[in-house]
C-alpha cells in the first residue's frame, strides 16, 4: 500500500469533501451529503426536498443526475480515484472478492461507525473497478469486483448458495455448503452468504435466518443451542453462565427465567435435580418411578436391583439411593428374589 493510499484510510471524510468539492452546485453537494449521509444520517427524498424547497420528485432527477456525473467524471479525474481503486479492490480481494460494506468499511476505517459505512458505500457506487449492491429486503449493502461480479450475478451467486443450504436443510459449515455447490474455495461462498439477510451464521455454522439454531430469537432457543452445543445434560445455572458468555445479541437473562422457558418447553426433559437434556437425545418426561416401570417393561423379566439402577442412570441423573427408594418404597414393583425386582400386577399394587 503506498503512503498516499495509506493516508486516504486515514481520512475518508476528507476524501468524502473532496468528490463533493467537484460538484459545482452547492445545492447539488447538499443533496448528495444528506441522501448518503456523509455527515449525519441518511435523509429521505421528502425530508431534503422540504429543507430545499423543492418536490421529491426533483430531488430523486438531481440526485440521479449528480451521481451520474461523478461516475463518467471518475473515469477521468475525480479527485483520489486511482488510489481509491486500488486500495478498495484490495481489501475486497482479501475479503472473498465480495463483502459487506459493514466489513469493508471496519478494514478501511477505524472507528467504523455509520457515518463511515456511509461514507465507504458512496464512494463505491464511484469506483470503476467496483460493483455496488444495493440493500434492500434480501440483502446487504456490499461491495464487489468488477468485472468479476454485476450486480445481478452477485445476486445470483447468493441464491445458489441459499439453494444449497435448503438443499442441505439444516445448518452446515461453510465448507459442507461449497461442498454442496460444488465451489472449491469456502472463503468466496463465505462472503456470499454474509451478503443475504435470510442467512445467518453461528458457531461455525450457516443456516436460514429462520432456523433457531444460527438465529435464536428468545430465551428457549438460546438454551436449545447451548445445550446442543455442549452435547449433554446441563444445570439450568450452567444453562445460564453459558448464554451470559456467549456470542447472543441478547444474553442479559436472569437464571429463574431460563428456568421457567426449561420447564415450558417440550424440547427439554428434565433428567435430574435443575438437570436438563434435550428430548431428541431420546430422554423422556417423567418421573424416576415412571423411568424404573419402563426398564421393566422393555426387560420383561424381571431384574437385579444393580442392573436397574444401571439402565436407569442411562436416563436420569440422579443417586443410585433415590432409585433404590422407589423401587422398595412404591406399590408398582414387587421383590421376587434376593434383591430382584419386577412389576406389580393391578391386583398386587
Amino acid at each position: 500500500m503506498s503512503e498516499k493510499t495509506e493516508q486516504l484510510v486515514l481520512s475518508i471524510e476528507a476524501v468524502s469533501n473532496d468528490i463533493l468539492g467537484a460538484i459545482d452546485r452547492e445545492r447539488e453537494r447538499e443533496i448528495i451529503a444528506r441522501r448518503y449521509g456523509l455527515f449525519d444520517r441518511k435523509e429521505t427524498l421528502e425530508q431534503i426536498g422540504e429543507l430545499l424547497g423543492i418536490t421529491r420528485e426533483r430531488v430523486r432527477q438531481l440526485e440521479k443526475s449528480v451521481m451520474s456525473k461523478l461516475r463518467a467524471q471518475a473515469e477521468k479525474d475525480l479527485p483520489h480515484v486511482t488510489e481509491l481503486d486500488e486500495l478498495f479492490s484490495s481489501e475486497i480481494v482479501k475479503l472473498g472478492q465480495v463483502a459487506r460494506i459493514s466489513k469493508l468499511s471496519a478494514s478501511l476505517t477505524d472507528k467504523n461507525s455509520k457515518i463511515d459505512q456511509s461514507r465507504i458505500a458512496f464512494i463505491a457506487r464511484l469506483l470503476p473497478s467496483i460493483t455496488y449492491v444495493n440493500e434492500n429486503d434480501h440483502y446487504h449493502s456490499s461491495a464487489a469486483l468488477s468485472p468479476e461480479y454485476s450486480e445481478k450475478g452477485v445476486r445470483d451467486n447468493v441464491s445458489h448458495v441459499i439453494e444449497a443450504i435448503k438443499k442441505i436443510a439444516k445448518p452446515v459449515s461453510i465448507e459442507e455448503i461449497a461442498g454442496a455447490m460444488g465451489n472449491p474455495n469456502p472463503e468466496r461462498v463465505a462472503a456470499l452468504a454474509s451478503v443475504s439477510k435470510n442467512l445467518a451464521t453461528l458457531n461455525g455454522r450457516w443456516g436460514l435466518i429462520k432456523w433457531p439454531m444460527v438465529n435464536p430469537k428468545n430465551i428457549r432457543d438460546k438454551i436449545y443451542v447451548i445445550l446442543y452445543e455442549n452435547g449433554k445434560q446441563m444445570h439450568f445455572n450452567e444453562i445460564a453462565e453459558a448464554i451470559s458468555g456467549s456470542d447472543f445479541k441478547r444474553k442479559d437473562v436472569t437464571t429463574q427465567a431460563i428456568h421457567n422457558e426449561l420447564i415450558k418447553d417440550k424440547r427439554f426433559v428434565l433428567v435430574g435435580r435443575g438437570i436438563y437434556a434435550l428430548k431428541e437425545w431420546g430422554f423422556k418426561k417423567g418421573t424416576v418411578s415412571d423411568v424404573i416401570v419402563e426398564v421393566l417393561e422393555k426387560a420383561g423379566e424381571p431384574l437385579h436391583r444393580d442392573e436397574i439402577v444401571k439402565r436407569v442412570l442411562k436416563r436420569r441423573f440422579v443417586k443410585e439411593t433415590t432409585i433404590l427408594l422407589n423401587l422398595q418404597g412404591k406399590p408398582q414393583f414387587k421383590r421376587t428374589a434376593k434383591a430382584t425386582y419386577t412389576l406389580s400386577t393391578p391386583e398386587e399394587k
